[in-house]
């Protein structure tokens, strides 16, 4: 059965992302990336895949108990949008299995860059919400990592793996999430990037 997620674009014919291969690589090796990380993070993806639910509970109380952090949802009327945060949370919950599952290719990097920009010059409009706010600020993207890396380990415990396993998957994820907020702040400074 395949659902479809509003706003959803993987796959759809998105502009090239400015981030090259060449690019993705130095990022890779700045982030001490290994095959083992690689094997670690689709082995994280089975793990989590039945626990997405929960890890978005978690994640939006988080959120939704710092008042800086939910006024990125804001809508017209200055307040969070119920509908807002509902259509992010089914993408935030597909971009786990992407992060996890998704080859790293061009697809790949050009929905980044769409999720990038939606951060930056286009918050709001893929879900037609008008808000108040023009940006997420990067300060929180980059501070959101270790809340994103913390709260996950628990979840990735939950199926029985060794620690040593455990240990694994939780590097592996956050090396992904690091990368993933760098790949995610290339609209906010374009020319320094």
């Amino acid at each position: 059965m395949t659902t479809t997620i509003p706003g959803y674009r993987y796959g759809a014919d998105l502009p090239a992302s400015p981030v090259s291969f060449a690019d993705l690589d130095l990022l890779l090796q700045t982030l001490l990336w290994t095959d083992d990380d690689a094997a670690a993070l689709r082995t994280a993806g089975e793990v989590l895949e039945d626990q997405v639910d929960a890890i978005l509970d978690l994640w939006y109380g988080y959120v939704g108990s710092h008042p800086h952090l939910v006024q990125s949802f804001n809508g017209a009327d200055g307040t969070p949008s119920g509908d807002y945060l509902a259509a992010v949370r089914e993408r935030f919950g597909q971009w786990i299995r992407d992060l996890c599952g998704r080859a790293w290719d061009d697809t790949w990097l050009a929905y980044q860059h769409e999720i990038a920009q939606r951060h930056v010059t286009t918050m709001g409009r893929t879900d037609d919400v008008q808000s108040d706010q023009t940006h997420v600020p990067l300060r929180y993207m980059v501070a959101f990592i270790w809340p994103i890396t913390a709260t996950i380990r628990d979840f990735l415990a939950a199926k029985g793996h060794s620690d040593a396993e455990v240990d694994a998957m939780y590097i592996a994820w956050f090396k992904a999430v690091t990368l993933t907020i760098a790949l995610w702040s290339q609209p906010y400074a374009p020319e320094t990037w």
